[in-house]
């Protein structure tokens, strides 16, 4: 068996941006959405931009920053492929970016969403799907002649080497693993950035990896509170970036000059180019897809 490429994936040679201080970014009328903005790196990356102009749509559950300028909440349980479709159809086609963050971890036993879905799967990855298909035709559609392309950023780890397994049970009904399921949460992310950049090339997409970053997503699994989860992030805490220093980094690559007319790169959480993972190739990642969309479509 080859052996997995890193967490922060191989170095992708062919492509360079030069990096410049937030502070100096100037985001005034650029219209934002970071779906699952309301905590941890999500949160980060919609306060970041906010806080240089940007006008910030925040989708999720429960607000955290009222009152921040430039931030906008729309209230959205992503669990629900009805409710991401709808999110999809009503986000303005005029936004400049979006960035697609929202996610946890698989819980140690299955767990279902009201509309059969493993909870995992529908949150941190059908989800991002089923925002996308509604969403990107009429970016892509409505954009004015000569305008800059969109962008959409899918926050997963890309360029890890994984490429799902079992596709013909992506909601895991015969056979239950916790990180197996978030594994292939791991492959759809990535398998949905170049199936898109397929799809769409009016529009630009690209994969981010943070890397191991102290924020909730592992309550799921370790149980909220826990001592598991209290120490597990402790941890991490010491040794990793913040969600905010993360921002910090990574914002002024989301609106880099060096992207325009590119689209399927990955990016590790130093902002670097890493390749994509070898597997997906264009075959596999049709069937991922593929099976993916078999799942929306009966959930909705």
């Amino acid at each position: 068996m080859a052996k997995k490429p890193p967490m922060s994936g191989i170095r992708d040679t062919s492509f360079a941006w030069k990096p410049v201080p937030t502070s100096s970014l100037e985001l005034a009328g650029r219209r934002v959405a970071v779906i699952g903005g309301t905590d941890g790196l999500g949160r980060a990356l919609a306060r970041t931009m906010a806080s240089r102009g940007a006008k910030v749509i925040v989708v999720g559950r429960t607000f955290r920053d009222e009152g921040v300028a430039g931030l906008e909440f729309v209230r959205a349980d992503l669990s629900s492929m009805k409710e991401a479709t709808r999110v999809g159809r009503e986000l303005s086609a005029e936004l400049d970016l979006v960035a697609l963050t929202t996610g946890i971890l698989a819980a140690p036993e299955r767990e279902v969403t009201a509309e059969g879905l493993e909870r995992d799967m529908a949150i941190s990855y059908l989800s991002r799907l089923a925002i996308l298909r509604a969403l990107v035709p009429r970016m892509s559609a409505d954009r004015a002649a000569g305008a800059p392309r969109p962008r959409v950023f899918v926050m997963g780890f890309p360029g890890t080497g994984q490429a799902g397994e079992a596709l013909d049970d992506l909601n895991a009904e015969r056979g239950y693993d916790a990180m197996k399921v978030h594994m292939n949460t791991v492959a759809g992310n990535e398998a949905l950035v170049l199936d898109e950049a397929r799809r769409h090339p009016s529009t630009g997409f690209f994969g981010l990896n943070p890397g191991l970053i102290k924020t909730n997503i592992r309550a799921n699994y370790l149980g909220e509170g826990s001592l598991k989860h209290r120490l597990t992030e402790t941890l991490i805490g010491l040794f990793t970036t913040s969600p905010e220093s993360y921002a910090e980094r990574i914002v002024p690559l989301l609106f880099a000059p060096e992207l325009e007319g590119r689209t399927g790169l990955m990016f590790n959480q130093k902002g670097l180019a890493i390749l994509p993972t070898a597997e997906l190739t264009p075959e596999h990642v049709s069937r991922f897809i593929g099976a993916s969309e078999a799942l929306v479509a009966r959930a909705r």
